[in-house]
């Protein structure tokens, strides 16, 4: 009982965190030039330097759908549902959550382990006796940056997917890129673009959130610091895990 009450006050703490930091994006929107380094490196950081990771990765989920479900179609005459198994499987449903636990595993790490440090040196108490809000100018380009670059890099995970499993159909299949490319498109429908964007900013939200909030919540040792890391992990990989599960459900029952 102790650790689910425990659970449901972070919750709360973080729901409240989040629209404290919604609150001060106009702030940071008016002094933009103050920070823009922090949004811009954090960027630099999630997406860029993530997109050789998810390239290989979304590689390989596009070739194992192709040489494990392409022969498998055509054994009962239906070839032609391989479009839309690519679509479900990279764009609407693997992509986002596999685009989130690489983010997880890089960047919550790291922004906890940062804001940690700095909570352990004295450095926000710094800010806030020279009259800068960290809230302001460490949270929000933070959480900026991560929700950015999740929806950026689930875009980047989907288009090398789709477009890197025609190699691998090529191998088993001479199927003109036209034609390949072409049934892509017409399987592919404005509520998978949307429903997979909408998991990937909701993802976004809660690994910087999470990130964020147990980097602040450390005390004085600098034990803490690694600690505050390995549970701005794990609680992102059950956040996206639970929030996944929530919205595939409201999917498949507006569907219904």
């Amino acid at each position: 009982m102790g650790d689910l009450s425990a659970g449901i006050r972070q919750l709360f703490y973080n729901l409240g965190f989040f629209a404290r930091t919604l609150k001060a994006i106009g702030s940071f929107a008016r002094r933009w030039h103050i920070s823009a380094r922090i949004l811009v490196m954090q960027i630099l950081f999630t997406f860029v330097q993530a997109m050789g990771i998810s390239s290989l990765l979304a590689l390989g989920i596009g070739a194992a759908v192709n040489v494990i479900g392409l022969p498998y179609l055509e054994r009962i005459s239906q070839q032609q549902l391989i479009y839309s198994l690519l679509i479900i499987i990279i764009t609407r449903e693997l992509g986002p959550l596999l685009t989130a636990f690489i983010v997880s595993a890089r960047s919550a790490t790291a922004i906890a382990t940062e804001i940690a440090g700095m909570v352990i040196g004295h450095e926000i108490e710094a800010y806030i006796s020279v009259g800068v809000d960290p809230i302001e100018h460490l949270a929000v380009p933070r959480f900026l940056g991560v929700t950015i670059s999740l929806v950026l890099l689930n875009i980047y995970f989907s288009i090398f997917g789709l477009a890197g499993s025609y190699a691998v159909a090529r191998i088993f299949n001479a199927l003109p890129a036209d034609y390949y490319f072409s049934n892509l498109l017409e399987n592919l429908t404005v509520l998978d673009i949307f429903i997979s964007t909408i998991k990937s900013a909701a993802f976004g939200i809660i690994i910087s959130i999470g990130a964020i909030t147990e980097g602040l919540n450390v005390e004085r040792a600098r034990t803490e610091v690694p600690i505050a890391g390995l549970r701005a992990v794990s609680n992102a990989f059950a956040g996206c895990i639970v929030v996944d599960i929530i919205l595939i459900t409201m999917y498949y029952v507006a569907l219904a």
